[in-house]
Order: structure tokens, then sequence, then C-alpha cells
């Protein structure tokens, strides 16, 4: 390997560092709106709930009896 070897980086990687450098709060902003959206407790037993009642699906929906 010469010495003057650097080793690559794309675009989508350099863009990406330069933002984080930009706004070091993003990663804590991101983190924040995930946890609006999808970090949610959950229900254990209005899960296990769900399950027993599902009914399960034809093999074919669109046949009639």
């Amino acid at each position: 390997m010469p010495l003057f070897w650097k080793p690559y980086k794309s675009e989508a990687t350099q863009f990406i560092e330069q933002l984080k450098a930009q706004r070091p709060t993003l990663e804590a902003e991101q983190r924040a709106g995930r946890a609006l959206l999808w970090d949610k407790p959950q229900d254990r037993e209005a899960q296990a709930g769900f399950d027993t009642a599902r009914v399960a699906q034809k093999p074919y929906v669109y046949q009639t009896e």
C-alpha cells in the first residue's frame, strides 16, 4: 500500500459526516422523533387477546361458499 493512499469515502458518507459536524444534536433529535412514533410500551395481555381472537383466513378469499 503506498504512503499517499487514503481510504475511500463515498459522497453519501461525506455528506452525513458533514451534516453531523454542522448539527451535533442531530442524533438526539432523531431519537426523540423515533420515540414519538415507535418506542411505545406494549400491552402484552391485550396482544395475547388479539392473537386468540384472530380468525384464520381461507386459502382463497374471493371464493364463495
